[in-house]
């Protein structure tokens, strides 16, 4: 278990801050993949062959990077404890870079899949690695401003994913976005490495040997031969099937498939030896035994409960049709399932003798209030990401996504500027304190939402509810953080840090299946009052009238969800009084701040 050295409360080191620097880049980046795929969606479905019309078979694009991002955090968080972040930091990025290269020649639905998965498991892997090397660094009556810095940056994202995926689009294809999330995750890599170099005190850097390690030119030259073969089956080189020669290549040895032919045998093979170089050799490229280790003292067996027991519900939410009910028919498999593994997990952690989650872990109130207030910040935070430019489309742009979007944009920018802000209050006030005022904050703007009108979201006054509404979202990103790491020991920060963020997102699941089917229910009551098509449209005036009181029928939905949504926000900021009551701005320690367990 790695423990958090003595530290000056008054300097932290010039190359730490550098290389938290560089994490905080590295979140905000792949906060921006989670939502490039917003305008590349309808692209990157006809680029794998699927048909603009299906949109529900584009849903595995989507779910599979949220899979990734969500079910692998807790065993992602644990290795940072035990490892450090640094190492965590490169792995996550390197997964980041190989699912960014795999989304990029993509070429089915699977693999497409595959690369989002991969690009989520790393991207969701640099946040709680991020939010623990703060721990690390600073004291805790200096957390403030550096954790809300990062929740800035990890919002920040949210606007810079579109706006990047936008930029992209409109010079090059779909391919070309996850060619530059590749090329910026390996400078990444080299960054982190380069500064943990030169700083090998770091918490979470690894010891370097004194000798300089000769490079493994066997495991570079199959890693070159795996990932050259693997290229050409997944482009194809129209030249390269054309010819007499090099077509041969291409010819299946048995049935259609890719890899069942001469180049994909080569790359196959040459994964395997890799793979087998990697986990025999003395020197390899890729220590393979040491991530083995790593894993199974990770309490891998766990982390695998827990990420079915978590891919059961996001599951279930995510393949829901809200016109009909909170969650499917076959939702409630997927239910049932993350029930029985989420048994399993609980009667696999008393026993284990290292488990994932270390008993006694978020034993104190603080702690596992942290999650519960994050579940539900969670739950209204997604109404507004989602039904804001919803409610936008539904009234004065019909036809048009982007001004749509931009609508949102006014939200999202204030969101970074209150993290900051909570950040730095949380230096004098309790972090309960400042949660509730930012979710008081977020419910007003949700209330004045539901005052909004056909013609609202086009005037000033619109303006008003939207950065009262982000201000209080990003009051309480910080302070929910700093009471989960002030409330844990520093062997923990990593595994917590990744719960506080696997609570947020499965409420962001939960909140907008549950407040869409509430909204919906408003919607048919108010459209049963519409007289039929044919009774009203028999001309151009009548007609708008008629498609009017349709739209009145739609705002009637959003403003039942932002109703809910204001609920939502209430409940968390109640919560967070009650239970971060212990949590006062000082300069004590934990367990000063905690000496009865909590």
């Amino acid at each position: 278990m790695t423990r958090t050295p003595e530290r000056s409360p008054d300097a932290v080191p010039r190359t730490s801050r550098l290389l938290l620097a560089i994490a905080a880049v590295a979140v905000a980046f792949a906060a921006a993949d989670t939502y490039v795929v917003v305008l590349a969606l309808p692209d990157m479905m006809t680029g794998v062959g699927v048909p603009i019309d299906q949109l529900q078979r584009a849903a595995p694009i989507v779910s599979g990077f949220l899979l990734g991002y969500v079910a692998m955090l807790p065993l992602i968080g644990r290795i940072a404890d035990l490892q450090g972040r640094v190492p965590v930091l490169v792995m996550a990025l390197a997964l980041f870079a190989v699912g960014s290269l795999v989304t990029t020649l993509a070429y089915d639905m699977p693999s497409i899949v595959a690369g989002r998965f991969l690009q989520g498991v790393g991207g969701g892997g640099l946040v709680p690695a991020t939010l623990a090397l703060v721990a690390d660094l600073y004291p805790v009556d200096r957390r403030g401003v550096p954790l809300g810095v990062v929740s800035a940056v990890q919002e920040i994202g949210s606007v810079l994913g579109p706006l990047f995926g936008a930029l992209v689009l409109s010079l090059a294809d779909w391919r070309a976005i996850f060619a530059v999330n590749l090329a910026v995750g390996l400078v990444l890599v080299a960054a982190v490495r380069a500064v943990a170099a030169r700083a090998p005190s770091v918490v979470g850097a690894r010891p370097q040997s004194a000798s300089r390690r000769r490079p493994d030119v066997v495991g570079l030259v199959l890693l070159l031969v795996t990932v050259a073969a693997g290229g050409v089956v997944f482009v194809r080189p129209p030249g390269l099937m054309r010819d007499l020669t090099w077509g041969q290549l291409f010819i299946p040895f048995a049935g259609d498939g890719r890899w069942l032919t001469p180049v994909g045998a080569l790359a196959v093979v040459a994964l395997v030896l890799l793979v087998a170089w990697c986990a025999l050799a003395p020197r390899p490229l890729l220590d393979l035994r040491g991530w083995v280790r790593v894993l199974l003292d990770a309490d891998l067996v766990g982390a695998l409960l827990l990420a079915l027991a978590l891919g059961g519900v996001i599951l279930a939410f995510a393949t829901a049709d809200p016109k009909v009910e909170v969650f499917s028919p076959r939702g409630r498999w997927y239910l049932l399932g993350a029930l029985v593994a989420a048994a399993a997990f609980t009667w696999h952690v008393r026993r284990a003798a290292d488990p994932l989650v270390p008993r006694g872990a978020l034993r104190r109130t603080p702690a596992w209030g942290a999650l519960v207030v994050s579940f539900f910040v969670g739950a209204a935070l997604i109404a507004a990401l989602i039904d804001i430019p919803l409610f936008a489309r539904t009234t004065v742009y019909p036809d048009d996504q982007l001004p749509a979007a931009l609508v949102l944009v006014r939200f999202l920018l204030a969101l970074p500027v209150g993290a900051v802000l909570g950040g730095y209050l949380i230096r004098t006030l309790s972090p309960g304190i400042v949660t509730a005022a930012g979710m008081a904050l977020a419910a007003t703007g949700f209330v004045l939402m539901t005052r909004w009108g056909l013609t609202t979201v086009e005037e000033p006054v619109a303006n008003v509810a939207l950065v009262v509404g982000g201000l209080g979202f990003g009051l309480a990103l910080a302070p929910v953080n700093a009471a989960l790491l002030a409330a844990t020991d520093d062997d923990v920060h990593g595994v917590a840090s990744a719960f506080v963020v696997v609570a947020r997102m499965v409420g962001m699941l939960v909140g907008i299946s549950a407040l869409t089917t509430v909204g919906l229910r408003r919607y048919y009551s108010e459209q049963l009052a519409v007289p039929p098509v044919q009774e009203v449209c028999d001309g151009k005036s009548r007609c708008k009238a008629f498609s009017d009181l349709l739209r009145v029928a739609g705002i009637a939905q959003e403003h039942a969800v932002f109703w809910g949504a204001a609920g939502c926000a209430v409940v968390a900021g109640v919560l967070a009084l009650v239970l971060f009551r212990q949590v006062r701005s000082t300069r004590l320690s934990t367990r000063d701040l905690f000496p009865g367990g909590g």
